[in-house]
């Protein structure tokens, strides 16, 4: 409009009086003369310098940091995880007790005296967010007992290891599954970082004696493996009773197989061994099992192949990743070959291991090595010839019902002290062969017997006829 153009003209020419009379002459000169803008300016200025102090800061310190220090982070899935845990709880009560954390630790700070050890007491940090496991332990006696330990919770601590003060960041996050995502992060300065090796041998240690005479069993827990429980005491292998012979026969086999690994290398034969164990049940598959891994000083890996969920894959995948001395023991084999069904054409195969499946899983190209696997059956008869063939199955046992030399070796275990003169085991073998026992009942009923007469000899003799079809005791 016109009258607005007009009045914008105007402004224009006072605006160039203004500056024309301006004793500086100049735009800038009045800005930096105006208080208010120089203020603002100088606000903005501070700022800014300020936030790049900040940001100088934050790039110095995690300069800083990753120059003085050092983190080791354990994850749960890692075997340490659990190790360092125990570890924990034990060293703090070390510390406090002025005692060792490991029997023939020489640890700086273990059995300290005087001043220095009473300070040092002070400066030991509690942990004062503990979380608890809870374990059933099962008695010789065969009673149960419920075990509690104390281990720290998800948190942050200090721990003072070799006058090394290590930080100790335990994270837990939430997961779709029901086992939450953990990890535990140490940090301490990066001069002290050689106490991470001494620390984590120390734990080992730890879990080593709390091991110690002991087999640790495995389960599946989905695509790992996991402890079952708390470890069982190792089973004495002259416990297990079977026909002469047996018991020596697989353990020299064994033996010779763990002593022979350069010599299969050597030639490309794949280090891996199979054993079938065959028979009706109660007849000790199971525990010589135990037993052997006892003596072996080895732990056992255990898989039902029925096992609803199991599928080849799972199957395959679990057998690639076994402790180590570990036996693996796969129960039912029979099962599988039930299961013949082949893969669809998406290679969807069921919810079960299939024939091939356990085969491909045994010996195939993706198969895992440095392996000794048990499998037993109570129906040989269902087995395929392809599973006993020598590269999948390399020795088959059969463990019957017991023989006169098993009725015998199991009255001398429970009797032996007793009966030195063996007047009452003649007096029973006599009633066993008079009531066709011999080869017709297990070892299982037999020793169920035994211990229903616990030190009662005479009640054996007269309680055997009850071993008669299906070895049920008559009271």
């Amino acid at each position: 409009m016109p009258g607005n153009r007009i009045f914008r003209q105007e402004f224009a020419q006072q605006v160039n009086k203004s500056l024309e009379n301006s004793p500086d002459g100049g735009l800038l000169s009045q800005l930096t003369g105006n208080p208010f803008f120089t203020a603002g300016f100088g606000l903005a200025a501070l700022a800014a310098g300020l936030r790049l102090g900040q940001q100088g800061l934050k790039q110095g310190a995690h300069l800083l940091k990753r120059r003085l220090l050092v983190d080791v982070e354990i994850t749960r899935n890692d075997e340490a995880y659990r190790w360092l845990l125990q570890w924990m709880s034990a060293h703090q009560r070390a510390q406090l007790n002025g005692s060792h954390v490991v029997a023939g630790s020489t640890s700086a700070e273990a059995g300290e005296k005087g001043l220095i050890a009473s300070l040092l007491k002070k400066f030991t940090l509690r942990l004062h967010h503990l979380q608890i496991q809870t374990a059933r332990v099962n008695r010789a006696d065969g009673s149960a007992h419920t075990h509690f330990s104390m281990v720290p919770g998800p948190g942050k601590y200090m721990l003072r290891y070799k006058n090394a003060f290590i930080a100790v960041n335990r994270q837990r996050e939430k997961s779709m599954t029901d086992n939450p995502f953990e990890t535990v992060t140490l940090t301490t300065l990066y001069a002290h970082r050689h106490v991470f090796d001494e620390l984590f041998t120390e734990a080992h240690q730890l879990a080593a004696q709390m091991q110690e005479g002991k087999t640790v069993i495995y389960t599946a827990w989905g695509t790992e493996w996991q402890p079952f429980g708390n470890p069982k005491r190792k089973r004495p292998l002259e416990s297990v009773v079977l026909e002469e012979g047996v018991k020596e026969r697989i353990v020299d086999d064994i033996q010779t197989f763990l002593e022979g690994r350069t010599w299969y290398l050597d030639r490309g034969i794949p280090y891996r061994r199979g054993y079938l164990l065959y028979g009706p049940p109660g007849t000790g598959k199971s525990s010589f099992i135990q037993a052997l891994a006892g003596e072996l000083d080895f732990n056992i890996a255990i898989l039902n192949v029925s096992e609803r969920g199991l599928t080849d894959d799972k199957l395959n995948h679990l057998l690639t990743k076994v402790p180590q001395r570990t036996i693996v023991l796969l129960e039912d084999a029979d099962a599988a070959f039930v299961n013949r069904r082949s893969s669809d054409g998406e290679g969807y195969s069921g919810p079960n291991v299939t024939f091939s499946g356990l085969l491909n899983a045994l010996d195939g190209v993706a198969s895992a090595e440095e392996r000794i696997i048990f499998l037993t059956t109570n129906h040989i008869e269902r087995l395929d010839e392809a599973l006993v063939r020598p590269g999948r199955i390399d020795m088959t046992v059969r463990m019957g019902e017991a023989t006169a030399y098993q009725i015998e070796q199991l009255w001398d275990r429970f009797y032996g002290d007793d009966d030195k003169d063996g007047v009452m085991k003649k007096k029973f073998m006599e009633r066993v062969g008079e009531l066709g026992l011999v080869g017709r009942v297990s070892t299982a009923a037999l020793q169920g017997l035994f211990l229903y007469n616990k030190g009662d000899m005479e009640g054996a003799v007269k309680m055997a006829e009850g071993l008669v079809g299906g070895g049920k005791k008559r009271v």
